[in-house]
C-alpha cells in the first residue's frame, strides 16, 4: 500500500512511499545477521571505481536462505520485515525442529502461515519446489540456475516468472524481462510473487531521502568541461554533440553489453527492446 502526504513542506508534496504498517518493528535475528562495510565506491587503492556511492545509513546484513535446503520440515511464518539491502520485504521462519532462517517475502503471505521445501509438496504460496513438479502457467521466485546453488533469478520486490513448458531435461521459463530461457528441471523455484509491488511507485521527494540510501549527486556530462567528459565543453548550452558515450569513450545507451556466450544456448528469446 502507498502512502501520501499533505504538503506542509515542500518536500512532502511529492513524497510518494510504501507503507510498513504490517510490517514487524522487531530488531533483526541476531544469529542470522552479519557486519556489511560500506566501500563508497571505492577499491583497495582508495580510488573511486564505482561513481556516486556514498554515505547513507549504516545497515546490518540480513543472512537469507535462498538455497531452501532443509527438505520436508515445515516452518511457520514468524514475522514480516523491513531488509535495507534489498528492495523486497523478508520473512523471519522458524521450523519444527527449533531453527530460524530469513526468506524472501512472498506477495500476501500472513504470519502464522506455514511454509515447506520439497520434491513433493503442495504448489502454495511460499513453498520451494524443483520446477519439474510445479504445473504449467505457475507464478514463481527465486530461481535457481544450478541445481543446489541457491536461488539467482527473480528476487526483487514485485516480479515473478512463469512457466511456460517442459522439455528433458530442461523447462521453460519467461522472465519478467520477457526472455523465455531454459532452465534444468531439477532447479528449485519458490511458488508466487514476490512481496512489496508498489516499490516501483515510490517517490523519494528530497534528495536527502537519497543520500540516506547510499546515493551521491549525479552530474550530466553535457555540463562538464572537455577535459572531464567526452561530451563537455561548447558554448551555450551544448547536448553532447555525439553519441552518448561514458568518461572513458564507451558507448553507452542501449548498447550490449552481454559477453556470456557460454550461456547463448539456454536463451530462446531475447528480453524485450
Amino acid at each position: 500500500m502507498l502512502i501520501k502526504f499533505k504538503p506542509i513542506t515542500p518536500s512532502l508534496r511529492g513524497t510518494v512511499l510504501v507503507s510498513k504498517k504490517e510490517l514487524s518493528k522487531a530488531k533483526p535475528h541476531k544469529l542470522l545477521t552479519k557486519k556489511i562495510t560500506s566501500t563508497g565506491g571505492r577499491n583497495n587503492q582508495g580510488r573511486i571505481t564505482s561513481r556516486r556511492m556514498g554515505g547513507g545509513v549504516k545497515r546490518k546484513y540480513r543472512v537469507i536462505d535462498f538455497k531452501r535446503s532443509k527438505i520436508d520440515v515445515s516452518a511457520e511464518i514468524i514475522r514480516n520485515e523491513y531488509d535495507p539491502n534489498r528492495s523486497a520485504f523478508i520473512s523471519l521462519i522458524k521450523y519444527d525442529d527449533g531453527e530460524h532462517s530469513y526468506i524472501i517475502s512472498p506477495k500476501n503471505i500472513k504470519v502464522g502461515e506455514k511454509v515447506i521445501s520439497g520434491e513433493n509438496v503442495a504448489i502454495k504460496n511460499g513453498n520451494c519446489l524443483p520446477l519439474i513438479n510445479i504445473p504449467v502457467g505457475t507464478n514463481i521466485h527465486n530461481i535457481e540456475l544450478k541445481p543446489g546453488a541457491g536461488a539467482q533469478l527473480v528476487r526483487s520486490a514485485g516480479t515473478s516468472a512463469q512457466i511456460v513448458s517442459k522439455e528433458q531435461p530442461y523447462v521453460q521459463i519467461k522472465l519478467i524481462s520477457g526472455e523465455i530461457r531454459h532452465i534444468n528441471k531439477d532447479c528449485k523455484a519458490t511458488i508466487g510473487e514476490v512481496s512489496n509491488p508498489d516499490q516501483k511507485n515510490i517517490k523519494l521527494g528530497k534528495a536527502g531521502r537519497k543520500r540516506y540510501l547510499g546515493f551521491r549527486p549525479k552530474v550530466r556530462g553535457v555540463v562538464m568541461n572537455p577535459v572531464d567528459h567526452p561530451h563537455g565543453g561548447g558554448e551555450g548550452r551544448t547536448s553532447g554533440g555525439r553519441n552518448p558515450v561514458t568518461p572513458w569513450g564507451v558507448s553507452t545507451k542501449g548498447k550490449k553489453t552481454r559477453n556470456n556466450k557460454k550461456t547463448n544456448v539456454f536463451i530462446i528469446k531475447r528480453k524485450k527492446k
